[in-house]
Parts: C-alpha cells; sequence; structure tokens
C-alpha cells in the first residue's frame, strides 16, 4: 500500500484517463481504425481499403459490388462490435463504397 491507498486496478485507471483528456473523440476513432481487422476478419480487412472518419460516419472502400453488398448488410452489427470495443457511440453510421 503506498501513500495509504490501495492500487487500483489498470483498467480502472485507463478508463479515469479517458474520461479527462479532450481529444477523447479522435483517440476513439483511433481506436476503431485500429480495431477494424480484428472485429471484421482477415478476409474482410483485407479486401477494404480507404478506411476513414467523416464525421461520426465511418467510410469503407471495397475492391467488389459483392463485398460492398455484403458490408453493407452487416454494417450495423459492425458499428455495434467496434462501438462496444471502444466503449462509445463512436460510429454512428457505416458506408461502403466501391
Amino acid at each position: 500500500m503506498a501513500f495509504g491507498r490501495d492500487p487500483k486496478p489498470m483498467s480502472e485507471l485507463l478508463k479515469e484517463f479517458m474520461k479527462k483528456i479532450p481529444q477523447q473523440t479522435e483517440l476513439r476513432r483511433g481506436m476503431v481504425m485500429h480495431l477494424w481487422p480484428d472485429v471484421v476478419g482477415d478476409q474482410i480487412n483485407s479486401i477494404t481499403k480507404n478506411l476513414r472518419f467523416e464525421g461520426n460516419r465511418l467510410i469503407v472502400t471495397v475492391n467488389s459490388e459483392a463485398w460492398r453488398f455484403e458490408l453493407h448488410a452487416n454494417r450495423f452489427s459492425i458499428a455495434k462490435k467496434l462501438n462496444d470495443r471502444v466503449q462509445s457511440k463512436v460510429v454512428k453510421e457505416i458506408v461502403v463504397r466501391t
């Protein structure tokens, strides 16, 4: 016990830090970009390019109409998974383009 306080778990300290920094949205958007491959898997990640944010919309470009349709059909579940992972509603919409 240092300085008369019990140590806090790292996860709790990180949550406190995230609440205090002014660039929360930008940081969470960066986390979404980093988590994209893990959330969608290797196959979908390999066919996506130009992943970027325009406001609260995540813009994804794919290389074929078939993949555009597939991602478009699953865009709500992908957005929910991403938002759950970053514990914020940073992705309001996913727009899929070819």
